[in-house]
């Protein structure tokens, strides 16, 4: 792998709440366009990691080098605006950095359609299933145009059967967009 293709760079880092390691100097190089999973028990810090590399939380030792743009992340809790409809939830970060009114509403539509949305964007969170919710999130994540997208348990509120639908989608965007997917 040469370092051209590497997106994320984890060297020897280390993470401690009061007197509890909970990462201990781990080194991950993470390829451009990969979907990698992190899987444990509950606790061993998974959730931590993605935060760290989300910046959340500050390194207690080591280095983690981003080669590409913003890195935003998709919650277990869909954390969506519940005064705001689909299309105000999906805009909502376009806006705050001033893109133009057309670039925002093709960007939106290109999104919603890529995450089977299309004809819901005057709804609001309330009016839609937990399915339909994640959804919103996952596009709110993908307008932005990063390169690599965070996900920290997205699927666990939905039903055993469609999160097996919705994690099937999730492969075949991130294969569709080349990005890289970290999930937990």
């Amino acid at each position: 792998m040469s370092e051209k293709d590497v997106l994320l760079q984890m060297k020897d880092i280390v993470k401690v709440f009061g007197k509890n390691v909970i990462i201990n100097h781990i080194s991950l190089d993470i390829e451009r366009g990969k979907f990698i999973t992190f899987l444990g028990p509950s606790g061993c810090g998974k959730t931590t990691l993605l935060r760290m590399i989300a910046g959340f939380y500050h390194l207690d030792g080591g280095s983690i080098v981003l080669n590409g743009r913003s890195t935003p992340m998709v919650f277990q809790e869909y954390a969506l605006f519940p005064h705001m409809t689909v299309e105000e939830n999906v805009s909502y970060g376009l806006k705050n950095q001033k893109i133009p009114k057309e670039e925002i509403s093709r960007k939106v539509k290109e999104v919603l359609e890529l995450v089977n949305l299309t004809g819901l964007e005057k709804r609001y969170p309330n009016q839609m299933s937990g399915g339909q919710q994640q959804r919103v999130a996952i596009a709110r994540a993908l307008v932005n145009s990063a390169d690599l997208l965070l996900l920290d348990e997205p699927l666990s509120n939905l039903d055993a059967k469609l999160r097996e639908s919705v994690r099937v989608e999730l492969r075949l965007i991130q294969r569709k967009l080349g990005i890289t997917m970290i999930y937990v």
